[in-house]
């Protein structure tokens, strides 16, 4: 058994099977269809109940915010590879069977409904379901892992040689390395870390102390 057939035969959703989210807390994701959930199971291991199986093990309410009422389901999916079944997949799922809307409180009639749905998805996500929505940095053979961006070198002292780093002055503020070596320049002529800018006042005594970074 190759640990991985299963996980790669499931990884990939069609484009079809995914509607983006443009509202609420999950902006900018994707939702997946349930449907493509149930046909992705049975192409793989056969008809429910055959092929692959659930047992609700838990349905219960739970009071939330502001008289809020979720909804939530615990299952435990078994699926059949090489004529065994596996062991159980656990799988949490919820949905909202009162909530505060704009126009007050709703009441779902459907949220048993779809917590089992969501349930079914946390339990198909282990075995590697849609795995590339949920980790896009996954490289596959035919999409290689993106490079991270090298770091932009910052500025070295004029003086000593050493990078700049950020620093906290007394007011409780970060000055980054850039802020920190316009200063330099315009206090000092040129580049120095905060070091050498302490150096350069001390060698420039108490008359000549310009302000030095705080």
């Amino acid at each position: 058994m190759d640990n991985m057939s299963i996980y790669n035969a499931l990884r990939t959703p069609p484009k079809e099977a995914l509607t983006p989210i443009t509202e609420g807390r999950m902006k900018g994701k994707s939702d997946i269809s349930p449907m493509w959930r149930i046909k992705a199971l049975t192409e793989r291991f056969g008809p429910c109940g055959i092929g692959w199986k659930y047992e609700m093990t838990r349905q219960w309410l739970e009071t939330g915010a502001e008289g809020s009422i979720k909804a939530f389901c615990n299952i435990l999916l078994y699926v059949k590879y090489e004529d065994k079944w596996s062991e159980a997949i656990p799988g949490t799922g919820g949905s909202s069977f009162v909530a505060k809307e704009r126009n007050g409180l709703y009441t779902s009639d459907e949220c048993y409904k779809m917590a089992l749905t969501d349930a079914i998805s946390v339990a198909c996500k282990a075995l590697g379901m849609a795995g590339d929505v949920y980790w896009q940095n996954d490289p596959t053979k035919y999409i290689e892992r993106p490079q991270s961006e090298p770091d932009k070198p910052g500025p070295i002292c004029n003086r000593c040689g050493k990078r700049l780093q950020p620093v906290r002055g007394r007011d409780g503020r970060t000055r980054t390395p850039e802020q920190t070596a316009d200063y330099s320049r315009k206090t000092y002529g040129h580049v120095l870390c905060m070091n050498c800018q302490k150096q350069e006042r001390e060698n420039d005594g108490a008359a000549g102390y310009r302000g030095g970074e705080r």
